[in-house]
């Protein structure tokens, strides 16, 4: 995060997925009041906050090793005559607040995915010595009432979270017990965000939620009623939404994808595997020809739509049959990203008593052999566009002098050159060449 000069500094470090990036930008500015302006490096710093994330085993270890280096920082800090403030934020406080606080006594605060409005009271707390440490047992509506309502919009992209919570109750998943129940904010209080976010430069907002397309809210639609309505926002031009359950594809918001031109073609729609029998166990609540269906469905509303997707290797009882089935459905779907993991066992999910626990070595051969395949078909995907011209959401410079780097409509990074002055900007872009991660091209004389 950048440093802005104030009489406070704050650090924070995010862990996971967008929805923390977002909660970790709604920190900052519920500190704002106080005097915390953000700074990138924790040395110094009066306030130090890990947002953490309780979806894999080695994130949570990451944190306890960084809370070690921060302990350091804030004995020098002491040394020095001042005091750093640490606390832990996010889905591994909700889990583990009482185990963090025996194991670190460092952590001077343990702060829940539902409760971190509440820092400035434990900030607070914690200078006048009155013990109160430990917030996690908040609902997401006293979260979102209160927030400040205005953001300080960083950039010409930003997210808005909409929907927070699971009901899903997958058997490998943390989520349903850290982060709740599924809750929807009002749509009214989405609009407000989105237009103060538009009005302050930002031309692209991404829609956030654990399951984001089982938005439900005051009685006016589900996700595409409210894509519809933000649609409609002067100067917001791009709008995308993630992570979405299979479950919650309902036609309307297919046909969005169709006749809404602000809904960006790619959609990330997790399946986690290709075997019913495993998708069974995972209380997948789809099966594998489901999900076939499902993608011939929103494709033939948009037939250029990017699909992206999740895949877990190695669930207990997984066959070499079950394996060859995922990569049987990767191949059919053809994928122009996706995100693959090993599985890792969460203490306290159904997933982690199961039998037929798959060997390390196992996984790892599985999980190789499938991020071969998705890598062939993400290089395919960007390959395929050279030679085409795209429209850019110009982001910021790039790393040589006079270049300028975007995102395609494809969340593909864009590279070219061009003046800075276009940043905030879309332009057409002829592509001209695939690299491992981005693309490269030239733009055209007239942005838009």
């Amino acid at each position: 995060m950048t440093g802005l000069a104030a009489q406070k500094r704050l650090y924070i470090k995010t862990y996971g997925c967008q929805m923390n990036v977002y909660d970790s930008e709604r920190m900052a500015d519920v500190l704002a009041p106080l005097g915390y302006g953000l700074t990138d490096t924790p040395d110094g710093a009066d306030l130090a906050v890990l947002n953490t994330c309780h979806i894999r085993e080695k994130a949570t270890e990451k944190v306890y090793s960084e809370l070690g280096r921060l302990k350091a920082f804030k004995a020098s800090r002491a040394e020095a005559g001042g005091a750093m403030i640490l606390a832990v934020a996010g889905c591994v406080a909700q889990a583990q607040g009482a185990e963090i606080m025996a194991r670190q006594p460092a952590v001077d605060l343990v702060v829940g995915p539902q409760a971190y409005h509440r820092l400035p009271e434990l900030i607070a707390r914690s200078h006048r010595a009155s013990g109160e440490r430990l917030a996690a047992d908040f609902t997401p509506d006293e979260k979102f009432d209160a927030l400040p309502s205005q953001r300080l919009a960083t950039g010409v992209t930003a997210f808005v979270t909409i929907q927070e919570g699971c009901d899903k109750f997958c058997t490998f998943c943390v989520v349903p017990y850290t982060r709740g129940a599924e809750y929807s904010r009002p749509a009214d209080a989405i609009e407000a965000e989105a237009r103060a976010l538009a009005a302050d430069g930002v031309r692209e907002i991404t829609l956030l939620g654990q399951n984001v397309n089982a938005y439900r809210s005051d009685g006016s639609g589900g996700l595409a009623a409210l894509i519809r309505r933000l649609a409609r926002i002067e100067g917001l031009d791009r709008i995308r939404y993630t992570t979405s359950h299979p479950r919650d594809m309902d036609q309307a918001l297919i046909d969005a994808h169709g006749e809404v031109d602000a809904l960006m073609p790619y959609l990330h729609l997790p399946v986690q595997c290709g075997s019913n029998r495993l998708l069974k166990a995972m209380n997948r609540s789809h099966t594998a020809e489901s999900y076939l269906r499902l993608i011939e469905r929103i494709r033939a509303a948009r037939p250029d739509i990017a699909i992206s997707g999740d895949f877990i290797v190695g669930f207990p009882g997984e066959r070499e049959a079950d394996f060859e089935a995922t990569l049987a459905l990767v191949r059919e779907v053809g994928y122009a990203g996706a995100y693959s993991f090993k599985y890792s066992s969460r203490p306290g999910t159904p997933a982690a008593a199961m039998a037929g626990q798959v060997h390390e070595a196992t996984k790892h051969d599985r999980l190789a052999r499938l991020q071969a395949l998705l890598e062939a078909q993400r290089r395919a995907f960007n390959a395929d566009l050279v030679g085409r011209t795209v429209p850019v959401l110009f982001e910021k410079p790039g790393r040589r002098v006079g270049q300028i780097v975007g995102r395609s409509p494809y969340l593909q990074a864009v590279h070219c050159e061009g003046r800075s002055d276009l940043i905030g900007r879309i332009a057409p872009v002829a592509v001209v060449s695939s690299g491992h991660n981005s693309l490269a091209g030239l733009r055209a004389p007239a942005p838009v």
